[in-house]
């Protein structure tokens, strides 16, 4: 875990690594593996939005899988053609003894959770006022969702993902 210089710890980094942990364990990733989890401000992800999502402004979380949604179990409401696999197979790509596999990266803004969390427009739903450690726990465990291929543009996949993050969330506290 990375927290950027300047950005206060809201919670223990132990409360943040089994909220990524559990998510983990609930997509049912690769075990072991690492994952990146970065804490950092409203300009980084500015800038990393505006960089790999093409939108202007900050927001509170960015993921960056790096194994595609294939790679892990097909979960409740998730499209099938998302579960199709380039080129009619997956390719595994061999690791060193001992290592683990890299899932990918997690940035959450604190500033962005902290504003959120304040000003009412946090969890979920965008409208709920609670404390920024319920917030930032949220943005890490929906973070680490979405590197471990969960998604919630579709309305299906959208109510199993919000119901999972209501089940780790409350797993963690």
């Amino acid at each position: 875990m990375t927290v950027r210089p300047g950005v206060d710890l809201p919670l223990a980094k132990a409360v943040l690594v089994r909220c990524a942990s559990a998510a983990l364990s609930a997509a049912e990733a690769p075990a072991p593996a690492s994952l990146g989890l970065i804490l950092s401000d409203d300009a980084e992800l500015a800038a990393l939005n505006a960089e790999h999502m093409g939108q202007q402004g900050p927001t509170d979380v960015l993921s960056f899988p790096l194994p595609p949604p294939s790679e892990f179990p097909a979960h409740e409401g998730q499209a099938a053609d998302v579960r199709a696999e380039v080129g009619g197979a997956s390719v595994a790509f061999p690791l060193p003894p001992g290592s683990r596999p890299h899932l990918g990266d997690v940035v959450v803004s604190v500033e962005r959770a902290r504003a959120q969390a304040t000003e009412g427009r946090g969890g979920q739903t965008g409208d709920v006022s609670w404390s920024l450690a319920d917030e930032v726990r949220l943005l890490v465990v929906h973070g680490t969702l979405h590197v471990c291929g969960w998604d919630h543009a579709r309305p299906e996949e959208e109510v199993a993902m919000r119901s999972l993050e209501r089940r780790i969330l409350k797993e963690t506290r």
